[in-house]
């Protein structure tokens, strides 16, 4: 008999996974997106390193760190314009043969291993939604999830937990019955502000800190450990380390 996902003793019902940086790596699709953005206005380029420490709140804040990188005085409008135009150029690649964006190891198999053990799944991104969509339809990762919450589906993004209960209100699960999954300080702060227990990756963005600083409650190495952990075949890596 397989046993049941748990967490802390308690039964779990439902996992919540970030998206850029946890199940897929978009850095480099995102920095030549706004770098064609950037190129228009003549305002200079990014480093692909740059922009990886620049990702985690969604393009509004993307832009302004940006134009703040390169030193640019930009007023709301100019900024809100720019965004615009990342946003065509990042639709335009995401559907097209450049879209250098990949599923990092383990995550197709972590997805349909908890879908097989019950879970309902969500994505929490504060990416916008249609883009988050379309990222996991084409890459086959879309028959495992039920709800997407984009950086555009509430009136606040993480690490405001409202997305995190949206989704949870979505898939009809307590906040208490879920598990918040990311690679940033923004879902660590967005998990414990809902009242999820959360598990971080150590491979992803956080905004250019280390990720392996940040304060959640267990890592994985890959998310192909996840499923495991969750139904006690293995110790969380903090305990591992010691």
């Amino acid at each position: 008999m397989v046993a049941l996902p748990r967490w802390g003793g308690v039964a779990l019902h439902a996992v919540l996974f970030d998206l850029d940086g946890t199940l897929l790596d978009t850095a480099d699709a995102i920095t030549a997106a706004l770098n064609q953005a950037l190129a228009e206005r003549r305002l200079g380029q990014l480093r692909a390193a740059q922009v990886r420490a620049m990702i985690g709140r969604g393009g509004p804040i993307l832009i302004a760190h940006a134009v703040a990188r390169l030193g640019i005085a930009m007023d709301e409008a100019d900024q809100a314009a720019l965004l615009q135009r990342y946003f065509l150029h990042y639709e335009r690649i995401e559907a097209g043969a450049e879209d250098s964006s990949r599923i990092y190891p383990g995550v197709s198999a972590c997805l349909e291993a908890l879908h097989r053990l019950g879970l309902r799944l969500a994505v929490v991104t504060n990416k916008q939604q249609q883009f988050a969509i379309g990222l996991l339809e084409r890459l086959g990762l879309s028959q495992w999830i039920q709800v997407v919450i984009g950086g555009d589906s509430c009136e606040r993004r993480k690490p405001d937990p409202q997305p995190l209960q949206l989704a949870c209100a979505l898939m009809r699960v307590q906040s208490a019955r879920a598990l918040m999954v990311g690679d940033s300080i923004n879902d660590v702060l967005a998990a414990r502000a809902a009242g999820l227990p959360v598990v971080c990756v150590p491979y992803g963005y956080n905004e250019g800190a280390d990720p392996r600083q940040l304060p959640c409650d267990a890592f994985v190495e890959t998310l192909a450990e996840l499923p495991s952990l969750l139904t006690g075949a293995r110790a969380p890596l903090a305990d591992r380390l010691g």
